[in-house]
């Protein structure tokens, strides 16, 4: 186990329960010393003294995992590169970033925070500016609706316990089969709420899902597999009779907007869609028997590869944990759709992402699965596998869709997937350097450089014959030439 120094939030811990050293190590059965030394970073926090908190107070020992100090340090080195040059003085080092994560994760939280609603004003202003017919009037614009509803996901580590939980309960009492759960979910919807199904040859605007409360009847696209009926059938159920909660976690979720809560909604109602077609313990069990492997999770529970990386990535019971997975899906242009983790990982939110990684590769290799070891800049090193999945658009001339969907996990993870024999995952020099996007990458040497960092003066010298791939008044710079 690595060595992980924790003593600001165990003293915090201690701080929130008015609790005295003393009182503390009594009730941790702990010398006072002993604590003291935790709490001063003189001694690691062992597995041993993370079981006792748990036991004692219920705390989830997540909040004393390093991956939360990963995500804060992802997230200020971006804040940081987002500030113009100059500001500030001297640049902030890397390990200067790293102390104040560790020591004080509630100021680091802050400062993103503050960051957010600074990038939000901006946005405000921009708007503003191109406002033609305010009068005078000074339009209020809230944070996009769907950016509120991840980082809700993703502050709940992308695991809702509460549908979770319902939903392993109502599978087994409708009697729920993997690979025909379809069955027992149309037999619901008749008999609790009256609902008929029937299927649609064309539903307009290319929907999957269409319910006519007046008839009492859900209308859904023709042409769909078994999996893809139950899980629209299950997300229809969500709204029949989980309404009250999805309401209650969305209103309870802080979000700014009327639209950004009904969004919460239709994502919480996946989430249990999800969690009913595949019942949390039922296929964690079988996750860890195939060793992660999707395509026969696909198999076995009737889903497509999509549905097995989207449901991985949410299983985090604290008390049955899988593998923390990151889950992600983008198209050809590289527009991010969904974007989930259950852990640390963190992509820019102010430039593309990185073209060396795999998730873009698999474009190249349609309908296979693209392994990659990847490490990032800050010496961190994941598993990820991508594969493209596709869905016709209904006849001749009617586009499609085709995405990329990708699934990592941290490489100390890795030995548990299938997808990592054959893999040298012990050796640093064979991971694929990436990055969270040019314009917060600091690989200066990367062949796939699109952009300099941002707060980073542009490499102009003549006297190199580096190629720098950087666009100047309409010419790119190719060694010691200029070529239009």
């Amino acid at each position: 186990m690595k060595k992980t120094f924790m003593g600001v939030r165990l003293r915090r811990l201690r701080e929130e329960r008015g609790m005295t050293q003393v009182a503390l190590a009594r009730a941790l059965d702990l010398s006072a010393s002993y604590l003291n030394q935790l709490e001063q970073n003189q001694r690691p926090l062992t597995v041993p003294v993370l079981l006792k908190i748990n036991a004692v107070f219920g705390v989830d020992v997540q909040r004393f995992s390093d991956d939360d100090e990963a995500r804060l340090i992802t997230g200020l080195r971006e804040v940081l590169s987002d500030l113009p040059a100059g500001v500030g003085g001297d640049a902030v080092s890397l390990a200067e970033i790293r102390e104040l994560a560790a020591g004080m994760p509630a100021v680091a939280r802050t400062l993103l925070a503050l960051h957010q609603r600074h990038r939000q004003a901006l946005e405000r202003l921009a708007a503003l500016g191109n406002d033609r017919g305010g009068e005078g009037t000074v339009a209020h614009h809230p944070p996009m609706a769907y950016e509120e509803v991840r980082d809700f996901f993703l502050a709940r580590q992308n695991h809702i316990a509460e549908l979770d939980d319902a939903a392993e309960r109502c599978a087994a009492d409708w009697g729920l089969l993997p690979g025909r759960a379809d069955e027992a979910l149309a037999q619901r919807l008749l008999a609790a709420h009256g609902v008929r199904v029937v299927d649609v040859a064309d539903l307009a605007g290319q929907a999957q899902r269409v319910f006519q409360a007046d008839t009492g009847v859900l209308q859904l696209a023709a042409g769909l597999e078994r999996g893809q009926r139950a899980f629209q059938m299950a997300t229809q159920l969500a709204f029949l009779e989980q309404g009250a909660e999805l309401q209650r976690l969305a209103a309870g979720a802080g979000l700014s907007s009327d639209q950004a809560q009904a969004l919460a909604r239709i994502g919480l109602a996946n989430y249990f869609a999800g969690a009913l077609v595949l019942p949390y313990t039922a296929f964690l069990q079988a996750a860890e028997a195939h060793h992660y492997d999707i395509d026969r999770l696909g198999q076995q529970f009737g889903v497509g590869f999509e549905t097995v990386c989207h449901r991985l990535s949410t299983l985090q019971r604290p008390s049955a944990r899988g593998v923390p997975f990151f889950f992600i899906r983008v198209d050809r242009a590289g527009n991010i759709s969904k974007r989930q983790s259950a852990t640390h990982f963190h992509f820019s939110k102010i430039g593309g992402t990185c073209p060396l990684w795999n998730v873009y590769e698999a474009f190249a290799r349609p309908g296979r699965i693209v392994p990659q070891v990847a490490r990032m800049p800050d010496g961190r090193a994941y598993l990820w596998v991508a594969r493209t999945v596709a869905r016709g658009g209904g006849g001749w001339g009617v586009p499609g869709k085709e995405f990329s969907v990708a699934l990592g996990c941290d490489i100390r993870h890795a030995p548990q997937l299938v997808y990592s024999r054959g893999l040298d995952l012990a050796r640093p020099e064979a991971a694929v350097p990436i990055g969270m996007g040019c314009k917060v990458c600091e690989r200066d040497a990367c062949p796939q450089r699109a952009f300099p960092p941002i707060g980073r003066a542009l490499d102009v010298n003549e006297n190199r014959s580096r190629f720098a791939p950087y666009p100047v008044a309409g010419f790119f710079l190719v060694g010691n030439r200029r070529d239009p």
